[in-house]
């Protein structure tokens, strides 16, 4: 039988704290103690089995346990730990939400950061798919798609159950996962003359007054719409805004695919350009939650020297998260021409993680003739993991619960912070209204 560690106390009584993530270390991509410690890990995991209800990732592990010849984890082949890494998309929750053993304990488990570590000996070890690469590589794509002619066929093709299959084969994209369409007029386009209102910025709590949205390549290429309702709503609020001068991919797609060097190569792009914005007195916001959560808690995992970097997380937010330190200092307008009905609110898991608390719910719960009714479970989308083949079916069967909740709601409006989960749930309802943003929503219950 594996031997299990022991404590004297069980679980953890203090606030989670996250380790740096040593990944420049050449230890970091040595495969036998990354076995070490994945036996000592699972073996936790098992003695506890509290995250069964998570990613596909703690069945798997407890199936292969229970399927052993020990029933321990000493009974499972070395080789079927990867099986487990493959089903983690690096939400986190098992981090802050389940775990009883997350560091300061001294069993000082920290399973995201254990599963990022073994995908980065696979993808230095060339085991990672090219078409994952591929998808992965959303300014690339997002550049492409959105050229002219290329725009119009690419969209179609995302459409046509030929193309589709076709696409199954080369990109391993699932014939039936719902893809986004690609806009030509993407959002810098839409915003290029855009300048900021001349508006006295005014201080609030940690905010400064003005904001400079980094648009993120899903907001920019996909969903411009988005973008355009945080401008609106945050200008309608006497907050100047403007976009980055430019930006690559903020990294979270290449995290996921362990390919940390091309993390580092984005973060030397996008660093620069938003300290000289904050050092010009700029705040900076992003309308998807895993870019704000790149660079408030992944870069600085992995960059924990660079104060650049330390400077970007202090300095950047989640959109309703800098509208309710507004609020508190009597700055935002209340002022509504809408009510917005019942609202079932998914809270994405990198927004959760965040721990900024249900900012949007308390932002939206200002709109007269408004019930937010939060669904705080995972949609199961992830980005690629909910369009590959062979995790689609997976993903689809996480996000049922949330379906499930959502339709006995029998709300007005679903809506999400993350796009893509917000699609993914919205899929499997029939909906009374189209908005399945939060920021779409209140600025229409502004009525700008």
């Amino acid at each position: 039988m594996s031997k299990s560690p022991t404590s004297s106390r069980e679980g953890n009584l203090e606030a989670p704290t996250r380790h740096p993530l040593d990944w420049q270390n050449p230890d970091f991509y040595d495969e036998a103690p990354l076995l070490e410690e994945l036996e000592r890990v699972y073996d936790i995991c098992h003695g506890c089995r509290r995250c069964v209800s998570l990613c596909d990732s703690f069945p798997t592990l407890f199936d292969l346990v229970d399927e052993s010849d020990t029933f321990e984890v000493d009974g499972v082949a070395k080789e079927d730990y990867w099986k487990v890494v493959d089903e983690c998309f690096l939400c986190d929750l098992c981090y802050q939400v389940k775990c009883p053993y997350v560091p300061p304990h001294e069993w000082n488990v920290d399973f995201p950061h254990l599963m990022l570590r073994a995908k980065a000996i696979q993808f230095n070890k060339g085991e990672r798919k090219i078409s994952h690469k591929l998808i992965s590589n959303t300014t690339f794509s997002g550049k492409v798609a959105s050229l002219p002619v290329i725009n119009q066929v690419v969209n179609k093709s995302a459409k046509s159950s030929a193309m589709r299959k076709v696409a199954s084969k080369m990109l391993d994209i699932h014939p039936e996962a719902h893809l986004p369409d690609f806009h030509r007029q993407t959002l810098r386009k839409r915003l290029k003359d855009h300048q900021p209102r001349s508006i006295q910025a005014t201080e609030a709590g940690p905010t400064r007054g003005k904001a400079a949205l980094f648009a993120t390549c899903y907001c920019n290429f996909n969903e411009p719409g988005f973008g355009e309702d945080l401008v609106a709503v945050f200008e309608h609020n006497g907050i100047p805004v403007r976009l980055t001068e430019k930006e690559s991919c903020c990294g979270m797609p290449k995290l996921e695919q362990g390919d940390l060097k091309t993390v580092q190569k984005y973060k030397e792009k996008n660093i620069p350009q938003l300290v000289k914005l904050i050092d010009e007195g700029w705040d900076i916001v992003a309308a998807v939650p895993s870019c704000v959560l790149m660079f408030k808690q992944e870069l600085p995992l992995m960059f924990p020297g660079d104060e650049d970097v330390m400077k970007v997380k202090r300095h950047i937010f989640d959109p309703f998260e800098y509208l309710l330190h507004r609020h508190k200092a009597e700055l935002l307008r209340t002022e509504f021409h809408q009510p917005l009905g019942t609202v079932a609110w998914h809270v994405p898991c990198h927004q959760r993680v965040q721990n900024i608390g249900p900012k949007t719910k308390q932002v939206l719960s200002l709109v007269p003739g408004t019930e937010i009714n939060a669904i705080e479970r995972c949609s199961g989308h992830d980005g690629t993991y909910g369009v590959r083949n062979d995790s689609y079916a997976k993903s689809q069967k996480i996000a049922r619960p949330v379906i499930t909740r959502a339709k006995k709601m029998e709300a007005d409006y679903l809506v999400s912070d993350c796009p893509m989960a917000a699609t993914q749930i919205a899929d499997g309802l029939e909906l009374k209204h189209g908005e399945t943003n939060p920021l779409s929503l209140l600025r229409k219950a502004y009525g700008i």
